[in-house]
């Protein structure tokens, strides 16, 4: 199918209202392959969270495809937004494949959007581009898993995408610069295996952490740092500009080993933000 066509432009809009001490999705548009079925109030330790699962009908992303998402968050509301499984890229001969989302986060909200991971299949082109805007006193944790391709189902599949950019920048409502950060994985121009960039690693996962200064700080000396080349585990946090809050990196062997560790990160901060700990987890998890 060619760009532009019915299922190649698809777009999702949620917006989220705080009410009668419950957060519920009060505005939703959306356009094929994004679909969202309903917020779902399912986690005992913070029973008025709003948890929406992200949903597309074509299962995988397509050389052409361009996709828009908007979140919204106004005053106090609480949400978690995911995917319904990792996100295939799929291999492109021709064209590439894009994605924008915009997050907006209004005074005391708190937002967890942790989807499953990336996996860019071989001659795959993606780029995604994420802009946020965040109230001082809001919370956004954002994580990005990226896996080398389906490494088990050939070895030419382990990074060998073409090409993954991934942007992320934050202002401030008044507009005020926060960061911004890019990540450009071009594995046929320069090696993965070199030290300083994946070397022995397989999978990466970058999670942002935009937060109030004194509740960044708490959580930073409660995240650490390792290096475990014997399991195949690395990560650590450091502060982002201008008291915008944390990021948090993890590079691993396995995808379960980066998962887990970015649970671990989430639930200091839900701790830390709202006091309350993460529920187990989900048996498809």
């Amino acid at each position: 199918m060619r760009s532009r066509t019915v299922g190649k432009t698809g777009f999702l809009r949620l917006g989220f209202e705080r009410r009668s001490g419950h957060t519920i999705l009060a505005n939703l548009e959306r356009r094929s392959p994004y679909m969202v079925q309903r917020a779902l109030h399912c986690d005992e330790g913070m029973p008025g969270l709003a948890f929406v699962f992200l949903i597309t009908t074509t299962g995988c992303v397509l050389q052409g495809d361009r996709l828009a998402l908007d979140v919204t968050l106004g005053p106090r509301a609480q949400a978690h937004v995911t995917s319904q499984s990792a996100t295939k890229i799929h291999a492109m001969d021709a064209n590439y494949a894009a994605q924008s989302q915009t997050i907006t986060l209004a005074d005391d909200a708190y937002l967890e959007f942790l989807p499953d991971p990336v996996i860019p299949h071989r001659h795959s082109r993606f780029l995604s581009d994420t802009q946020i805007s965040v109230a001082p006193s809001a919370t956004l944790l954002l994580s990005e898993i990226i896996q080398p391709g389906r490494k088990h189902h050939h070895p030419d599949e382990c990074f060998g995408a073409t090409v993954l950019s991934i942007a992320t920048s934050a202002v401030r409502p008044d507009g005020r610069a926060l960061f911004t950060e890019k990540l450009v994985i071009e594995p046929r121009r320069y090696g993965m295996r070199q030290t300083g960039v994946m070397d022995s690693f397989d999978v990466f996962a970058n999670v942002i952490l935009c937060a109030p200064k004194d509740t960044a700080e708490r959580i930073h000396e409660r995240a650490g740092a390792g290096v475990n080349l014997a399991d195949g585990l690395a990560f650590g946090a450091c502060h982002l500009p201008n008291d915008a809050g944390l990021i948090y990196k993890v590079l691993g062997r396995e995808t379960t080993q980066v998962k887990a560790k970015v649970r671990e990160f989430w639930g200091v901060v839900r701790e830390e933000v709202i006091g309350a700990a993460l529920p187990p987890p989900y048996l498809w998890r």
